[in-house]
């Protein structure tokens, strides 16, 4: 009640104390040779009201008392100039840069992709529509410091710096993607990345703003589905495009309009595609008993993974009003997809008769059904001449189902209702600028059906956070803090792992089936201090530190099952083995602590530009999945694994260690001519238990990677070459993973049909066609990367 008294204080003040004196201001945007710069980006700071210069540069635009106007347009620098009531005829220089400038929403305090202290890349305009994938883990793959997991094209999330699943926060406008991709790695993202302005990647912790999930980064996908922005007049796209590697068809189309400050927005996508192919390779060995007794192995191969296909569809729809001040808008956005899921066994039956009568091409292939209701609301509301700048309210319904259905039955059913709210109060005390605000989360999680490991839980979280920045001279600090009440309530098995018998005599003892009621409450309290050092114009120094503490889900702390997607027989946190017994004691369990250092080197300005990142993390009570050296099978139950034996599904058991995570990401380009530009790209990442105890599982191998631009006349051409090296670094239970490089190229063509702007592209990805396993997946043996694909489309903008 205190905490909302003085919301409610703080915005009622702030709006008695509301004067607005508005005035026109005027100007001229030009470039450092005195020309003027068209269809630039004139934008009030704290303020819903953007507008764009004309064909001479010019620009008129109405203000308050002390505003600050920020001007940018792609491969400049962009400005930001105070202005007052008087203030008129401004001349505005912009300094060209060859890296493009865009504003990162997931910043919060509107600094673009070149003043952000912590790292950030930005996919935009046609090179996102160029590297768009039906997963947000391909499309984002090629980043530095980025990789995928990998479980198959059509469920690949991204690994940013070595860590993901929980680690990672996937975001959809500032909003939790509120989707099941963290409970297992075959489970797809509910992100498109088709109906996207632009996608924001913040490697390094990222929790004051976004919660203890973000303790490796955020992905943020930015979408126009509630317009901030007066639309004057109906504008749309619309895009087909072919991948032969897969037989896919995509179709996507958007409409925008408005009219007297109402605005609309729609946009739509159908995604049809068969199984992959492949490079030939050998499939997994199996020993199998040939007819006098003598064990012999098989090998088989394959030129495509079965059961990878995909059937999608998503529609958005979204207005808004948008006055001088306040903006208010909804949106509603529906999801359903198919997806295969591959390599998925269904040894645990046992049904041995069975699995050998038929063979492989016959069996039935189990598959995904994601169903998904978005409801988001937006209020903002922008004050000037007064401490507080903008009050903005974010809401959102996530209504998810993920249903893996077998012989056309549904097996396994998960569910994830999703309730979220951030409070945002941008606000100015002397030379201080910054935010403050509130963040409210509840996740409701079910699974039914046999392979439910993980049982139902819900999820709380309440948060109050503060984000500080202050300038001196041509150094910026950052200060930040968050502390969030976790509370975490399910209702736990005391015998889950216990199964039927066909002996009479096996009677289930008493507690088998009783529920135990499990309620846990954690503290986390998160806090960063860093500085960008302007020390020449166009080059920087960036340098943050910062200590991140994180509760474990449901799955780490509760697993207790067969997870069929990764082969495994999964035991969370809170359970113990004893004398071949499983039992619940969730005592002990301590948050996951990171302390992040990073430190990078910028230069941005003329042809010659680089980000050079080195970063460090030093996590306490690490959660992973260790190898109990024990196996479960239905009939008896756990046991000690033997060699020569595959019967039965390894045990693997979320524990916690210290762990340190290291390495160092980079890009760097130089512009030859005024239509060619070359670019080189590279990370490293080390990751390993303290005290020498060993890697860490499924970490990323290394990339180095260069891609060449040429531009001329209508023509737009880039050829890209990534190599992968090997991956040496693994645990005792993992194989090593062979080095591949990959070649891509690209050319798109401009031309003009009538009104519409065209745009004609093929896409050659992997040219030579070489056969790449992925470390980092769960099933890297059964699902290489696909084969030469060409991918054909067409794209219209009106």
């Amino acid at each position: 009640m205190i905490r909302h008294s003085l919301i409610s204080t703080a915005i009622i003040t702030a709006l008695s104390s509301f004067s607005a004196h508005a005035a026109l201001v005027t100007g001229q945007v030009f470039d450092n040779n005195k020309q003027p710069l068209s269809y630039a980006d004139v934008h009030v700071h704290g303020k819903a009201q953007s507008i764009k210069t004309d064909e001479n540069g010019r620009f008129s635009i109405n203000i308050d008392a002390n505003s600050q106007l920020h001007i940018s347009k792609n491969n400049f620098v962009d400005a930001r100039v105070q202005v007052t009531e008087t203030s008129s005829a401004l001349n505005i220089t912009l300094v060209p840069t060859s890296v493009e400038s865009v504003v990162v929403y997931a910043s919060a305090l509107h600094k673009n992709s070149l003043e952000m202290i912590s790292p950030v890349s930005v996919l935009s305009g046609d090179e996102l529509r160029n590297k768009a994938k039906p997963t947000l883990g391909e499309t984002l793959k090629g980043l530095p410091g980025v990789n995928a997991s990998y479980f198959g094209p059509v469920s690949s999330s991204p690994i940013i710096r070595g860590l993901d699943g929980p680690r990672v926060k996937i975001t959809q406008n500032g909003l939790d993607s509120s989707d099941a991709s963290r409970i297992g790695p075959d489970h797809a993202t509910s992100n498109d990345s088709l109906a996207a302005e632009q996608i924001e990647v913040l490697r390094g912790p990222a929790t004051l703003l976004y919660g203890s999930g973000a303790i490796g980064g955020v992905v943020n996908v930015v979408d126009n589905r509630i317009p901030t922005d007066n639309i004057e007049q109906l504008t749309g796209a619309v895009e087909y495009s072919h991948d032969t590697v897969s037989n896919a068809n995509t179709y996507a189309a958007k409409l925008e309009t408005g009219h007297n400050n109402f605005n609309f927005h729609f946009d739509g996508t159908k995604r049809t595609g068969d199984d992959y192919q492949t490079p030939r390779f050998n499939l997994p060995e199996e020993e199998h008993e040939d007819h006098e007794g003598h064990d012999e192995e098989e090998h088989e191969t394959a030129t495509s993974v079965k059961n990878t296909f995909i059937d999608s569809q998503t529609v958005n729809f979204g207005t808004s009003y948008v006055g001088e001040h306040l903006t208010l808008g909804v949106s509603y956005g529906r999801i359903e997809t198919d997806y295969g899921i591959p390599a998925h066994s269904h040894e645990h039956s046992h049904d041995h008769e069975h699995e050998h009568d038929h063979d492989e091409g016959e069996e039935e292939a189990v598959y995904a059904r994601v169903e998904q209701d978005r409801w988001q609301g937006l209020m903002s509301y922008a004050l000037h001449n007064n401490w507080i700048e903008t009050i903005n309210l974010r809401l959102g319904y996530t209504d998810y189902r993920h249903a893996e259905i077998e012989d056309g039955a549904i097996g396994t059913i998960f569910s994830n209702e999703t309730t979220e709210a951030r409070l945002n109060i941008e606000h100015k005390l002397g030379n201080w600028h910054g935010m403050a605000g509130y963040h409210f989360s509840d996740s409701d999680y079910d699974a039914d059906g046999e392979e439910a490991f993980t049982p139902a839980s819900k999820t709380t979280t309440h948060a109050l956070f503060i984000l500080e920045e202050k300038q001196f001279g041509d150094v910026t600090l950052e200060l930040g803090a968050r502390i969030e009440d976790y509370n975490i309530d399910s209702n736990v098995g005391a015998a889950a792992h216990d199964h039927d018998h066909d002996h009479e005599d096996d009677h289930t003892d008493e507690h088998a089936n009783e529920i135990t009621p499990y309620s846990k409450s954690f503290t986390n309290l998160s806090a960063s201090a860093g500085a960008i050092w302007q020390y020449t114009p166009g080059q920087s120094i960036a340098l943050s530190v910062s200590h991140s503490e994180r509760a474990p889900l449901s799955a780490e702390l509760l697993s207790n099952g067969v997870h069929i997607a990764t082969g495994t027989y999964e035991l969370g946190l809170g359970y113990a083995i004893e004398d071949g017994e499983i039992h619940f004691e969730p005592e002990n369990i301590k948050q996951e602590t990171s302390t992040n250092i990073d430190f990078g080197f910028r230069r941005f300005s003329g042809d010659f530009g680089y980000t050079v990142n080195f970063f460090y993390n030093d996590i306490a009570n690490f959660y992973y999945q260790q190898n109990t050296g024990l196996v479960f099978d239905e009939e008896h139950g756990l046991e000690a694994a033997e060699p020569g034996h595959d019967d039965g599904m390894a045990v693997y058991q979320f524990v916690s260690k210290d762990a340190k995570l290291y390495g160092i990401e980079f890009d760097a380009h130089y512009q030859l001519n005024s239509n060619a530009m070359v670019k080189v790209f590279g990370d490293s990442t080390t990751a390993k238990l303290a005290d020498d105890e060993g890697y860490l599982p499924r970490i990323p191998a290394n990339k180095l990677g260069s891609e060449l631009q040429y531009n001329i006349s209508d023509w737009q051409f880039s050829l890209t070459g990534t190599h992968y090296f090997e991956q040496r670094d693994i645990t005792a239970y993992e194989t090593a993973t062979d080095s591949y490089t990959l070649f891509d190229a690209q050319a798109n063509y401009q031309l003009s049909v009538g009104p519409v702007d065209t745009q004609f592209y093929i896409n050659v990805d992997n040219i030579t066609d070489e056969l790449g396993f992925v470390h980092s997946s769960f099933i890297k043996d059964e699902a290489p990367l696909p084969g030469r694909n060409f991918r054909i489309g067409l794209r219209g903008y009106f």
